[in-house]
């Protein structure tokens, strides 16, 4: 989620209170401690600095996540990218590696975004 948010090189304020109501409020956060957020964000932020960065970034995704968990992040990194209504190409290339990283089918990945969009739709 951080890493979208960092993406575009502007974290907007509607992303990182996305994150922490997403973290605050959805049962795969319940053992969640909120204060690794800083910690995790720290790292994200040094990784997006780093040549090999990404790579190492999805790495760490890839060992800290199982499988069954994999459309479940897919879908919260949409939220946050949805969550301030501009998406940008930095931000659509980091989920289109995700989405490849992860190993989400191509029509789950249309689901899961299209839900994101419907969410975050405004007036």
């Amino acid at each position: 989620m951080v890493a979208v948010s960092v993406s575009d090189e502007t974290i907007r304020t509607a992303e990182l209170l996305a994150i922490e109501r997403m973290v605050d409020s959805l049962p795969v956060f319940g053992n969640y401690d909120p204060d690794r957020i800083r910690v995790i964000a720290e790292t994200v932020y040094t990784l997006m600095e780093e040549e090999d960065g990404l790579d190492a970034l999805f790495g760490l995704v890839r060992d800290g996540l199982t499988e069954r968990l994999h459309e479940t992040a897919y879908a919260l990194a949409c939220d946050v990218a949805a969550s301030d209504v501009k998406i940008g190409q930095a931000e659509l290339r980091l989920l289109e590696e995700l989405r490849h990283e992860l190993n989400i089918d191509r029509l789950h990945a249309a689901a899961i975004e299209r839900g994101s969009r419907a969410r975050h739709m405004t007036l």
